[in-house]
């Protein structure tokens, strides 16, 4: 297992009410928005590791979903165990630059030994396992002729690129191999082991990479392409791969960057832009 990112444990809670409601679907708890009734697609996101009690993951489904194109799932994938909110509330307030340096290193000492505890309870075999239970089971109940895409923040990328891969097809009536999903968008993708999480893809792609993303090296951007430029010349067809960096994009842009910041704000939208898009193409 890598070293833990505090990275992934920083941010900004953003303000509003969410419209969906919550309740159980295939085994989890399950923040549901959108349209029920005659969906385009199905989107589900794998949220960071504040999960379903950060008021920004649940605003990012509904904003999937203002369309009306899609029913959007934001699965409990940490089984009633998120990362507590008042970590991010401690180690990154709304204006950072108000934070002192003995505070900032302060609250990442004193958080550090529960979350390493946290890690250890959410160990990758386990959470692979939550995750693709939960999509072979929709993807067995989702009508042939609709499609699931995918996306996945921070440690929720890991899993939404593994979802993609041809190895872990599923068989479903009839005895036919289908991907999980369908389509897949990883945002500041933590902890992605490679070659290993990224090769036999599948299914269209698209990554997000902050630039100045302390928590997830702009360099595994170039790596992950090397693996796919590898795949071609042993003569792997793949599937549209797509990355665009964003700048600054500090670690957690896409979920918790501070709406106040034009820069950062500039990184919320067009993150999400990324996500519809490439859906719209995709679904």
């Amino acid at each position: 297992m890598d070293a833990p990112s505090c990275e992934c444990i920083k941010g900004t809670i953003h303000a509003g009410q969410p419209v969906g409601s919550e309740e159980p679907l295939h085994g989890l708890n399950v923040y549901v928005t959108g349209n029920r009734t005659n969906p385009r697609a199905i989107i589900v996101v794998y949220s960071d590791i504040f999960g379903l009690p950060l008021p920004n993951n649940r605003l990012i489904a509904d904003a999937y979903a203002k369309s009306g194109e899609y029913l959007v799932y934001l699965p409990d994938f940490f089984e009633g165990d998120p990362v507590p909110l008042k970590v991010a509330d401690t180690l990154l307030p709304v204006d950072a630059s108000k934070q002192s340096t003995l505070a900032k290193y302060t609250g990442l000492l004193a958080a550090a030994p529960s979350f390493l505890l946290w890690m250890r309870r959410h160990r990758e075999a386990h959470c692979q396992k939550v995750c693709f239970d939960f999509l072979a089971q929709l993807r067995r109940d989702t009508p042939s002729d609709r499609k699931i895409g995918m996306v996945g923040f921070c440690w929720g990328g890991k899993y939404a690129l593994q979802a993609g891969r041809e190895r872990n097809q599923i068989e479903v009536d009839g005895g036919k191999k289908v991907p999980l999903v369908d389509a897949v968008v990883a945002l500041h993708p933590s902890h992605v082991a490679l070659p290993g999480d990224v090769e036999d893809l599948m299914v269209p792609v698209s990554v997000g990479w902050g630039l100045e993303d302390q928590g997830v090296d702009i360099a595994q951007k170039g790596l992950m392409e090397d693996v796919h430029e590898k795949e071609k010349k042993n003569g792997r067809q793949l599937p549209e791969i797509q990355h665009k960096v964003y700048k600054p994009g500090r670690h957690g842009f896409a979920v918790r960057g501070n709406p106040e910041d034009p820069l950062e704000r500039a990184c919320l939208e067009e993150s999400e832009k990324q996500v519809l898009d490439w859906f719209a193409r995709w679904l």
